[in-house]
């Protein structure tokens, strides 16, 4: 037997607005809303449990934004690096610099709080 990711847990200071960030950048729905603030969102039609995993957004008034010891990696699934690119940057992705060198095949973002995350190069069937 092994385990399995079923959720992410990431403090925030603004759970409301990385919700809505990353749902859009992943495709996630809302899935429910926790008394002290946290939101979970997660693919469509499939909640906690699902292939993918939940991502919850848990208030924090000390959350730690830039390198954290786990970041994520995100690929695209209906379209090429460049224009998942354009439209993570139009959904409030910044550019990070982490030391890169300007030859990887990824692009270093972070989300509207400072978490940074990867864009890889290589498009992924979409999960079904």
């Amino acid at each position: 037997m092994a385990c399995r990711i079923s959720e992410l847990i990431l403090d925030c200071a603004d759970p409301e607005r990385l919700a809505a960030f990353w749902s859009e950048v992943l495709g996630y729905v809302e899935i429910e809303r926790e008394e002290d603030g946290s939101i979970a969102i997660g693919p469509p039609d499939a909640g906690f449990g699902g292939p993918q995993p939940t991502l919850i957004l848990s208030p924090s008034d000390t959350p730690k934004a830039g390198k954290l010891p786990l970041h994520l990696d995100v690929n695209p699934t209906d379209r090429d690096q460049d224009a998942e690119l354009e439209r993570l940057l139009a959904l409030g992705a910044k550019p990070a610099d982490v030391g890169q060198t300007g030859e990887e095949s990824w692009h270093v973002l972070a989300d509207p709080e400072g978490n940074e995350f990867c864009l890889l190069r290589t498009r992924l069937k979409p999960v079904s």
